[in-house]
């Protein structure tokens, strides 16, 4: 069965070309719209239907391109690239404008004492934990024990990290403290995805060829996935850590900010979301999301496996995870 639309459309890569920036940067304008995340379940299943269908073959009667286009972003916005699973609202990158919007405005707000460092820094891991493990790469899930146990690793970590740099900002002068939060979220996130995507460094990721056969599962590939991810995540920190702590700095200066303090945290938080807003889908454009890699470059025994069922390929690609 099938409908007008013509079946040409290859939905399984975005729509825009992924070999360029400014491609990928519309890809994940879309990915990471805010928006997504008010998408209702039944929206979400009609996409996922929809999406399905179509790469089976099956268009639904009057579909149009526009319309598949949507259903395919949607999908992506909320369903794992690999397990097809749906990932959990906080988990998905539709929902880091307003969550960390609100976590980074409250730690750029709120980092004068001991007790709030520590909490708004355990609230920020624990959500980047979250993140992290919806955002993985490959099909295999972490066992319980090894999900509490990387959870733990990680945002312990990182809140003692940012302990440490909170004690030597007491020798800097007040604007520089104010960097203190990002250059503790920098030093966290070098610890937290690596504990929550460990079992990739373990056992390594899926490779494919060029058509998506799987060729086996590689270490190399892993941890050049994470490498571009932890990148991509200190990337989208810069602008949302870096810029409102020198506006915030001049703001407190006048009459009106004197006046009315309250108005702190609201102040901070919206120019942390301005910051956000173009920051994620731009740094999570750095970088393909389906990654390659030379053969050459992979572990020797995997090569072997590769030349011995596959000797034409000379390029892998994998999913490095977001």
């Amino acid at each position: 069965m099938s409908g007008d639309l013509s079946l040409d459309i290859n939905i399984k890569e975005p729509r825009w070309d992924q070999s360029t920036f400014m491609g990928r940067a519309q890809h994940f304008f879309f990915v990471t719209d805010p928006r997504n995340i008010l998408k209702s379940s039944e929206t979400l299943e009609d996409a996922r239907v929809t999406v399905e269908k179509y790469s089976s073959g099956v268009v639904k009667p009057g579909l149009t391109e526009d319309e598949l286009w949507r259903a395919k972003y949607i999908y992506d916005s909320a369903f794992h690239p690999d397990t097809g699973e749906k990932m959990v609202v906080v988990g998905r990158m539709s929902a880091q404008v307003p969550m960390n919007m609100t976590i980074t405005g409250c730690m750029l707000t709120f980092y004068r004492t001991t007790p709030a460092v520590v909490f708004w820094q355990w609230v920020n891991q624990s959500f980047n934990a979250v993140v992290n493990y919806s955002n993985r790469s490959g099909d295999t899930a972490l066992t319980t024990n090894q999900l509490a146990a990387a959870y733990i690793s990680a945002t312990t970590g990182a809140v003692v990290t940012a302990l440490g740099l909170k004690s030597l900002a007491k020798r800097l002068p007040a604007v520089m403290s104010r960097f203190v939060p990002f250059f503790a979220v920098a030093a966290a996130n070098c610890i937290n995805i690596p504990f929550m995507r460990q079992r990739e460094l373990k056992y390594g990721i899926p490779v494919t060829d060029e058509e998506g056969n799987r060729l086996g599962e590689s270490v190399t590939a892993a941890k050049s996935g994470i490498i571009q991810v932890v990148v991509s995540r200190i990337g989208m920190a810069v602008p949302a850590m870096a810029i409102p702590p020198v506006i915030m700095n001049a703001l407190e200066k006048k009459a009106f900010m004197k006046r009315f303090p309250v108005l702190n945290a609201p102040v901070q938080v919206g120019l942390v979301g301005l910051c956000l807003v173009f920051a994620t889908p731009l740094c999570c454009a750095l970088f393909p999301q389906k990654s390659s890699m030379a053969v050459s470059s992979l572990e020797t025994d995997l090569q072997e496996r590769i030349l011995h069922s596959s000797p034409h390929t000379t390029t892998v690609f994998f999913n490095k995870g977001l």
